[in-house]
């Protein structure tokens, strides 16, 4: 049998490795040419493969492909869209088996989040129903480090280390001034669902005393009237307070505290900032001169200061992924297990996506103080591994040399045309 060529997109938000990723996937599938004839990604996710706007891979070189290791963003685009049901649009999945066929696709590999697991697993069914068999493979990435299954997401770590190391250096801002001035400082941080990123922000402190000093989850539900106790005493006993806040905070009854009243692609309420909505209730109800800022894209695209263990699993989930394709393994994700903790040392396993689509991991609540404003060293012990490590970027005259690729295009073969 003649080599197949594989398919490969990246979905949802980006992070600051899923680049280290593709690479894992296109180096291995370049020392596997027998079997896996050429990588071509999809320009824009999941869209290039509808709209049949796909990128040649092999027209990279070995060092740019190599450099896509130290790269952020999305090196091919990506894109926030869910394919519909079975039911409601069997019309896209006949798509991608028409788009597959007629470029002799026999991998396909989605590297993506919850939504993009359930998208590989019904690909997987789909192509069966039409006699087209694709192997099918989900590969991790998030940086809210909710699916299940695996210890943790490639994306996450690095978040992480951003936000812990943000969280200590404006703490130190903050508490030089907060004698005459901000008294006040509230990072806002990723995480609609779980906290665990809001939780890494925990990292930057050991002591009482050590920001952040108030933590909001998701996971707990927000009470003002403790929330601003809490605030008071902490600028009483240390003269400021440092505060991570999770975008997804919200109150008993479930609406967001910053719910804006839209959705996005995949369906999701649209948050309008939750910074200003705590630091608001801050000054208005105690009066204290504050500070907010919100991470947003800077937390997931920080390459500079990724950490050097969720690069190596980055680019690990990849060249598994093409590992478990060759093996004949479809509809499963390579998975992260933890051996130990200390000293730190993990594993890839492969998992059916059955397990893993649409299903979302919470911080356990053994994770969060009994307070319900900070983390436990159980989460301590859990987290610390995931930030170690720094793996710089090459620099030249001061800045990151980042890669940007040609993306040649591959030559469309269908006549008829797929608008999305």
């Amino acid at each position: 049998m003649s080599a197949m060529n594989a398919f490969y997109a990246q979905s949802g938000g980006v992070t600051a490795v899923i680049n280290a990723t593709a690479c894992g996937v296109i180096e291995t599938a370049r020392k596997n040419r027998n079997k896996i004839a050429n990588v071509y990604a999809g320009r824009n996710g999941i869209i290039g493969a509808l709209t049949e706007d796909m990128i040649d891979t092999n027209k990279e070189s070995a060092r740019t492909i190599a450099a896509l290791k130290h790269t952020p963003g999305g090196a091919f685009g990506s894109a926030r869209y869910k394919l519909k049901s079975l039911e409601d649009n069997r019309a896209e999945y006949e798509r991608l088996i028409e788009v597959f066929k007629a470029h002799d696709i026999g991998y396909f590999f989605y590297n993506g989040g919850n939504d993009s697991m359930d998208t590989a697993l019904k690909v997987s069914m789909v192509s069966k129903r039409m006699g087209y068999p694709v192997i099918c493979l989900g590969i991790p990435k998030t940086v809210d480090n909710d699916l299940p299954v695996t210890d943790n997401c490639p994306g996450f770590g690095s978040v992480a280390k951003y936000v812990a190391i943000s969280t200590m250096e404006a703490a130190l801002d903050v508490l030089s001034m907060a004698k005459t001035s901000t008294k006040v400082f509230v990072l806002e941080v990723m995480g609609r669902h779980a906290g665990w990123i809001a939780a890494a922000g925990g990292l930057a402190g050991n002591k009482p005393e050590d920001a952040p000093h108030i933590i909001l989850f998701p996971e707990i539900p927000f009470r003002k009237r403790a929330f601003l106790k809490r605030v008071r005493e902490c600028v009483n006993q240390y003269g400021y307070c440092v505060i991570v806040v999770s975008e997804g905070a919200r109150y008993a009854n479930g609406k967001f505290l910053a719910e804006a009243g839209t959705r996005d692609a995949f369906g999701h309420s649209q948050l309008g900032g939750v910074a200003p909505v705590v630091a608001n209730m801050v000054r208005d109800k105690l009066g204290y001169k504050y500070h907010y800022a919100v991470a947003d894209y800077l937390q997931r695209s920080a390459r500079h200061i990724a950490s050097a263990v969720d690069v190596d699993q980055a680019y690990a989930v990849g060249r598994a992924a093409v590992q478990f394709a060759l093996q004949g393994k479809t509809a499963v994700m390579p998975v992260i297990k933890r051996v130990s903790d200390q000293p730190y040392r993990w594993r890839i396993d492969a998992t059916p996506l059955a397990k893993i689509a649409n299903r979302e991991k919470m911080l356990p609540r053994r994770y969060i103080s009994k307070d319900g404003f900070s983390i436990t060293k159980a989460a301590r012990r859990y987290l610390l591994p995931l930030i170690r490590g720094e793996d710089y970027p090459p620099y030249i005259k001061g800045l990151p040399n980042y890669v940007r690729l040609k993306n040649a295009s591959v030559t469309r073969r269908l006549k008829s045309k797929f608008v999305v």
